[in-house]
């Protein structure tokens, strides 16, 4: 990484919303409890969804269509084999069962919203460009990698999983309704109706983003005595197949045509682990999955490292790749 892309990681480590989590993590090793009331996580994580949704939809609208095509099918390309991979892998790296890496592998095969937020924030802090429509990416990417690890997972063992009944569960679930709903309104709406709403789900955004990590600061301490118990193999998948799939993602995004900020977001929502729309669908399908092993990977492992090392690090892998300073 050369001076500019460590400046930029200073920087991530010190918004507000990094600091926010990091609190989170200390509180947890502290044992003070920080966690917000049930009531508040629901509404934030609502509000969360709808802005991002709604800001990609009115992006969406002010876009060229054969600049989307592109982007939207190298997206359901790399949901289909990032899960193969991660399946694979698992197995060369650790001793999980033909279950628990099907399951593992929906969660890696998913995104998470709330690393996706926070490389925006990052890119935004920074000054850094990147197409509107990332968030459209974001719900294309959300249910392929589910499906495949469901069905890897019951070829292997011989059986059929209730794949259809998790989909349902997966397309009518708060993340893809927000997500999607929040797009279209935000397609319908277009700039004009946006600037009305702007105050609330643009201003705010930050701040409220800042109290969700605190809240899953605390979550993902109370993990981390975890990680001790899931082996190397476990850790060196969660911490390594980000950057492998991350680096792909972002390889695949300039050759679509994004720039250095659409091809670092696309690489961060490869990198990235399903823990909200994942979970419940393994749960609905793999009822013998260990939920222990694939929330320590996913949230105690995986999603501090993207947040904390792994948003800056991809930025810096994109510029080198574009061979074009950041700006």
């Amino acid at each position: 990484m050369d001076l500019d892309s460590l400046s930029l990681a200073a920087g991530n480590l010190a918004s507000v919303p990094v600091l926010a989590f990091l609190l989170g993590l200390l509180a947890a090793g502290l044992r003070a409890d920080l966690r917000l009331p049930d009531a508040a996580y629901q509404a934030i994580s609502i509000y969360l969804l709808f802005a991002i949704g709604l800001k990609g939809g009115v992006a969406l609208r002010q876009s060229n269509p054969s600049d989307v095509i592109g982007p939207v099918i190298a997206a359901l390309v790399l949901g289909l084999l990032i899960p193969l991979a991660a399946f694979w892998l698992l197995r060369v790296l650790t001793p999980l069962a033909v279950v628990d890496r099907g399951a593992m592998a929906a969660h890696y095969g998913s995104t998470s919203l709330v690393t996706f937020t926070a490389a925006l924030v990052f890119l935004e802090s920074a000054g850094i460009s990147y197409e509107g429509f990332m968030a459209t990416l974001l719900t294309v990417l959300e249910i392929p990698g589910i499906i495949v690890g469901l069905m890897l997972a019951g070829r292997a063992r011989g059986s059929q999983v209730a794949w259809r009944e998790s989909l349902g569960e997966v397309v009518r679930g708060r993340s893809i309704m927000l997500l999607a709903g929040g797009l279209v309104i935000g397609l319908l709406a277009g700039p004009t109706g946006y600037v009305k709403v702007e105050p609330f789900f643009g201003a705010l955004f930050t701040g409220v983003l800042a109290l969700f990590l605190l809240e899953m600061g605390a979550i993902a301490g109370r993990r981390i005595s975890d990680v001790r118990t899931a082996g190397f193999g476990l850790l060196a998948f969660a911490c390594g197949f980000p950057l492998l799939v991350g680096t792909a993602g972002i390889v695949v995004g300039q050759l679509v045509g994004l720039s250095v900020g659409g091809s670092m977001v696309l690489g961060v929502l490869c990198a990235s682990a399903s823990y909200i729309a994942a979970p419940a669908a393994v749960r609905l399908a793999l009822p013998e999955a260990n939920p222990g092993v694939t929330l320590t990977a996913s949230l105690g492992i995986t999603f501090p490292f993207n947040l904390v090392i792994g948003i800056p690090v991809y930025l810096a892998i994109s510029t080198a790749l574009a061979g074009a300073p950041i700006h």
